[in-house]
């Protein structure tokens, strides 16, 4: 009898728990552009129960017994993540689970910039990383240029250098626009002459990822990337076809048609991007001036690749852009001018480029880069009794060879670059023309000293007409002191040879500014370094994500080069006996609960110049700068993000100082498979210079425009649809 009862119950019991085991299904997706994961890994804890993910990021684990379960997710290049759940659950449905990646950005994407094949985990130099999702999220605000998604990031403004054309540049870390390098999938086609209108002319839908390195950068690309690079890198063709059209119009009477094509068909593939930009003269603040200036401008870049073999591919694209811009008096632009009403300005440019690639992989070791680019650039500028005529004809040619092993990784190259800018004669006045040939070899070394170091050293050494040699070393470091605490540090040389275009030339339309002397002009070097410590981890049992990046930066200028007064009522760009020093410091601060992500950063900046015993503040440089972002996103259905940002005192070049200001926005996107609408409430507050300062002093006829350091268009809304065909 009692053997009777405790089989009962031994059968009871294994009924019971027969009955008890659950089914989990789960999506692991990555946690910033929303991609399956596959071949992730998850196992319930203390046990040998796990599964794999498949082709749409799906994984079914059973037998789970019933109660608190907790579950451990990996995937490399991937945060370790763990989940508890309660079992049975409530619902069958799969359930969705974000995973971090390692760093602050995906880890498997291979950052060009580096010019490597090193992941982003790998790489000891500090890059900051937009990836496909948020250059979408930008490109709905501002679909006609890039100025938005670069303006957002900490350490980088993007500077207005015309009242009433719009022409901008772009500062990093308080240095001029001129000591930063601007390429496109690693050439630099928006280099000299051809940098006056550059992020203007360049529509982000093309774009898969933006690179963004800032300090010195010449080792990695030659002169003129003292103060960062911006490496643009566009979209390649898929086996799935990616066919999208962008229709957007604006209150500011801007109209943006924008299109891209893409997708690869065995061994062939290709890539075309068409755009027609247009705005009519715009003035809200009836100054009588226009704020956003008439002009059309067409882009067109096809590209074809060709896989010629398993371990050799070729392609070679072309980028166009034609741009008519017509700024000045409102009445003039309408049509309407008379002799009070009638000054302009104009400007007519076209940037033809060409670009080359060939890669052969040897072996998993062993890999040859061959690269070429051909770019001519025109600009013509009139105003009131003043004319420039000039065209830009360059070619960027490069060999490198990349040795990689599991630990270490050898790239070294030559190159030569040509700048050759010429000046129609329409006046008296000496042509600004200059021939500049560089020469450079550059050898760079990545290798994982421990577990927990990475270092990456390189040399670089340019030959430039005219000037002589440049010698380039840096050096970079990643440590991984704990799983959620790391820092890297870094520094390197730099140089900028001497041109006419800068923005305080470009303030003035090169009026009377005087040819650079070879005789007399000569390199402005420099040396920098960045600190940043990060720090990343997981909150109330992972249910918040936390990320905080510490970054202290420095840069000091030797010899900069200032356009100073001249005799005659001439301008003289001069090397000043002394010297600029760039310090501060970047906070950036992210969390992710669910839905909801919230970002803020603050970038310190104290850049002063130093000359014969004085020390002055630099001009258009605020010390303090805040930038915040709040996004509320439900996969594939809304997107809704609100904005702020605070721009700190500036001091101007007339002596005063500009007020400091604070501009909101708001966007929202409703997303379904084949389109999407938005509406972006641009600086909705209607923050704009005019409201609080003046932007020209003298008479209609013959202003004098003052630095624009505040927006002048105020409040823009835009909307738009995307079709994805």
């Amino acid at each position: 009898m009692k053997t009777k009862f405790i089989l009962v119950l031994f059968l009871a019991f294994s009924i019971s728990t027969i009955f008890a085991q659950n089914t989990l299904t789960v999506k692991l997706i990555d946690c910033d552009t929303k991609e399956p994961l596959i071949g992730a890994n998850i196992v319930l804890q203390n046990t040998t129960n796990g599964a794999s993910t498949d082709t749409e990021g799906l994984a079914v684990l059973s037998d789970i017994p019933d109660g608190k379960q907790r579950f451990e997710i990996t995937y490399v290049g991937y945060e370790k993540t763990i989940k508890e759940f309660t079992f049975p659950l409530s619902s069958d449905e799969p359930v969705v689970i974000r995973v971090e990646a390692d760093e602050e950005t995906l880890q498997e994407v291979v950052v060009s910039s580096t010019r490597g094949t090193r992941t982003f985990k790998d790489i000891p130099t500090r890059i900051e990383f937009i990836n496909a999702e948020e250059l979408g999220e930008k490109g709905v605000m501002k679909p006609g240029d890039i100025r938005m998604l670069l303006n957002e990031s900490t350490g980088i403004m993007t500077q207005q250098t015309s009242a009433i054309s719009g022409n901008s540049s772009i500062r990093i870390q308080g240095l001029d626009g001129r000591y930063t390098q601007i390429l496109k999938d690693g050439f630099p086609v928006f280099s000299g002459a051809a940098s006056g209108l550059g992020l203007l002319q360049t529509p982000p839908l093309d774009l898969k990822q933006v690179e963004i390195i800032k300090g010195s950068s010449s080792t990695l690309y030659g002169g003129g990337a003292i103060a960062g690079l911006v490496n643009l890198i566009s979209k390649t063709p898929e086996n799935e076809r990616d066919f999208s059209i962008h229709l957007n119009g604006t209150t500011g009477k801007g109209l943006d048609i924008n299109s891209f094509f893409g997708q690869k068909f065995g061994n062939v593939g290709t890539t075309v991007f068409a755009s027609y930009n247009r705005n009519w003269a715009y003035d809200p603040s009836d100054v009588g001036f226009t704020v956003i200036p008439k002009f059309d401008r067409f882009v067109f870049n096809p590209k074809l690749f060709l896989y010629l073999s398993e371990n050799t591919d070729f392609s070679f694209g072309i980028n166009s852009m034609i741009e008519n811009r017509l700024g000045g008096d409102m009445k003039y632009v309408e049509g309407k001018g008379d002799e009070e009403h009638s000054y302009f300005e104009r400007n007519k440019t076209q940037r033809h480029s060409s670009q080359l690639t060939f890669e052969h992989r040897f072996d998993n070791q062993n890999r040859l880069n061959v690269k070429n680019s051909i770019t001519y650039f025109s600009r013509k500028i009139e105003i009131p009794d003043f004319e420039f005529d000039g065209n830009q004809l360059t070619s960027f040619s490069e060999v490198s060879y990349i040795h990689t092993k599991e630990k270490t990784e050898w790239v070294t190259g030559a190159n030569v670059w040509t700048d050759k800018f010429t000046e129609k004669k329409l006046t008296d006045f000496p042509v600004r023309d200059y021939n500049m040939t560089t020469f450079g070899l550059f050898v760079q070394n990545n290798t994982k000293i421990t577990d927990w170091m990475n270092l990456e050293t390189g040399l670089r050494t340019d030959y430039i007409t005219d000037y002589g040699f440049a010698v380039l070393p840096r050096i970079s470091s990643h440590f991984k002191i704990t799983e959620k605490f790391s820092s890297r540090i870094g520094g390197g040389f730099g140089y900028k040879a001497p041109t006419i275009f800068s923005e305080d030339s470009e303030r003035i339309q090169f009026q009377n500014v005087l040819p650079i002397d070879d005789d007399i002009n000569k390199l402005e070097r420099s040396y920098g370094a960045n600190v940043d410590f990060t720090y990343k981890t997981g909150l109330f049992n992972d249910q918040v994500f936390l990320s905080i990046n510490q970054l202290f930066f420095y840069t000091y200028l030797k010899n900069p080069l200032e356009l100073q007064s001249a005799d005659n009522n001439r301008w003289q760009f001069n090397n000043i006996d002394g010297h600029v020093d760039s310090k501060g410091a970047e906070t950036n601060m992210k969390i992710k609960y669910k839905d909801f992500g919230l970002f803020v950063g603050y970038t310190y900046t104290d850049a002063n110049v130093k000359e014969d015993g004085r020390s002055y503040r630099k001009t258009l440089t605020p010390k303090h700068k805040v930038n915040s972002v709040l996004m509320y996103e439900v996969e594939d259905k809304w997107k809704i993000g609100l904005e702020a940002y605070y721009t700190g005192k500036q001091k101007l070049n007339d002596g005063r100082t500009g007020k400091d200001y604070l501009i909101c926005g708001l966007m929202m996107q409703r997303i379904w498979e084949k389109f999407s609408i938005y509406a972006n409430f641009e600086n909705f507050t209607d923050r704009r210079q005019t409201r609080f300062d003046t932007i020209h002093t003298g008479s209609m006829t013959n202003p004098e425009f003052r630095d624009i350091y505040a927006p002048l268009d105020g409040f823009v809304l835009n909307t738009g649809i995307i079709i994805k065909l």
